[in-house]
């Protein structure tokens, strides 16, 4: 009956603008048609590659090339790539998952040691693996330890001699014969040559092999964890996962290249993303951390909810402001999280407080949640936090509802006169989801302030919690 009624009340307003101009655009969005809705979708997998190798022999080159795009960063130092990334990947008709690993050397410490660990993860979960060895400087002990490693793992192996650009070059790659992994097949990662017949070697290795979907099941949404540099992203991952998922180090800046996990929390499924911490204005980053925020930013567009973190103990800064206006530009819903509360005592939570009523009084409709990865202190409330984000921003109101709620607003509080004229809604409609963007009919331009007064009252009678919501006024005049 109620559903009956709000159709009604919507056709009888929506008729009241048939004397009014209208545009095809108009018209289209009255009958009901979306402005557009975010789906991600990803390629299915057929198995799984490691690209590994030591530090600087061009295995996010090759990966890249592979992929026929830049993804994994790059650049001409050694070191670059720190965690274990997977791509999906896709020659002569069949998809596959290439992973992008970091460079791997013998008796390393500290983070090096870490990247490293990380590489034998990827070797461990993968069906096969790539051994790439730099051509030009032949093989190292590291090389030989590396093969050593793939034979003790049981991994078929395919050993690719990179940075062989011509024929000249040939000579240096056919001398890797003496490592003894077979055949080593001539690349130029950076030109493309020798890659079409590595890759047929590649779907040679995975035949066979039927690898996990890389398609995520229904109900599993994106998480993006975005921050600046060391507020906790990489823990808060590894937390969560409930293992060594991303390379931790107290050196701000380890992340580079955003990392995917499938990760269960509760009775839920998640896919997190762990992104670069953003440091600085775009356009004012060099080499890696250039290319690690566009990453981040092509990460943000990719998500459903960003998980913003904010280290609680260190006060809030203009870098913290400007992610959470990245986020809410994407118009991703959003979950601010105070990480490293274990660190924070009485006066820093009194300064905290006003900090947050000062700094983030545009995102109070976004849930907060304190806790602390390190301990794990209160990381149940995590999920429940980015549910109700994402509930907000799925949300959709009936055509006939929403004009009933707007004209109650109106009578209570009408948009005040400006010029002698005062404004008059006609007629509302909800043009989408994912986020909520709303589109209004008036007789002349609603000001700002009349906006946002619309927009609080929204959130407040219709539970838009933790998702940005976009309004615009349409001014039609009536026909003459």
């Amino acid at each position: 009956m109620n559903k009956d009624l709000d159709l009604a009340r919507s056709q009888v307003l929506s008729s009241a603008l048939d004397s009014y101009d209208l545009g095809p655009e108009d018209v289209a969005l009255l009958q009901g048609e979306p402005l557009g809705e975010q789906s991600p979708s990803e390629l299915g997998s057929l198995g799984a590659v490691a690209v590994i190798g030591r530090p600087n022999v061009g295995k996010s080159t090759l990966v890249n090339r592979i992929l026929g795009r830049r993804e994994a960063v790059v650049q001409d130092v050694p070191g670059v790539t720190r965690d274990r990334v997977s791509y999906p990947a896709e020659w002569a008709g069949r998809r596959f998952m290439v992973v992008d690993t970091g460079g791997w050397e013998q008796d390393l410490a500290g983070m090096r040691a870490r990247v490293a660990q990380q590489a034998e993860v990827a070797l461990d979960l993968a069906d096969a693996a790539i051994l790439v060895v730099d051509a030009t400087v032949g093989a190292t002990d590291t090389d030989q330890a590396l093969i050593r490693l793939v034979r003790r793992k049981g991994k078929p192996a395919l050993l690719v001699a990179n940075k062989v650009d011509g024929s000249a070059l040939e000579p240096e790659a056919a001398a890797l014969w003496s490592l003894g992994l077979g055949q080593p097949w001539p690349v130029s990662a950076l030109h493309g040559r020798g890659v079409g017949e590595v890759l047929d070697q590649v779907l040679a290795l995975l035949s066979g092999v039927q690898g996990p979907s890389l398609a995520d099941a229904p109900g599993v949404r994106r998480v993006a964890l975005v921050g600046r540099p060391n507020v906790g992203k990489s823990s808060l991952l590894n937390a969560l996962a409930g293992e060594d998922r991303a390379v931790v180090h107290e050196v701000a800046g380890t992340t580079r290249d955003p990392v995917d996990e499938l990760v269960q929390v509760g009775e839920r499924q998640w896919r997190l993303v762990d992104t670069a911490g953003i440091r600085r204005r775009l356009h004012r980053q060099t080499g890696a951390d250039y290319y690690a925020s566009l990453r981040t930013q092509a990460a943000l567009e990719r998500s459903e909810v960003a998980v913003a973190l904010i280290d609680a103990a260190q006060p809030l800064g203009e870098q913290d402001v400007r992610i959470l206006n990245l986020a809410t530009a994407a118009g991703r819903a959003l979950v601010i999280v105070f990480n490293k509360w274990d660190l924070v005592d009485e006066d820093r939570r009194f300064l905290l407080e006003r900090e947050i009523e000062l700094d983030l009084g545009p995102w109070s409709w976004a849930p907060r949640v304190n806790l602390s990865a390190l301990t794990k202190w209160h990381l149940n409330r995590l999920s429940g936090a980015v549910e109700r984000s994402l509930s907000g921003w799925d949300r959709r109101i009936t055509t006939g509802k929403l004009n009933s709620f707007l004209g109650a607003l109106v009578a209570a509080k009408p948009h005040p006169v400006r010029g002698g004229k005062q404004p008059r809604i006609l007629f509302a409609t909800q043009a989408g989801a994912r986020p909520p963007r709303f589109v209004i009919f008036s007789t002349g331009f609603l000001e700002a302030p009349y906006r946002r007064f619309i927009e609080r009252s929204l959130r407040e009678s219709f539970d838009f919690e933790g998702t940005p919501v976009e309004i615009s006024v349409r001014v039609r005049q009536k026909r003459r």
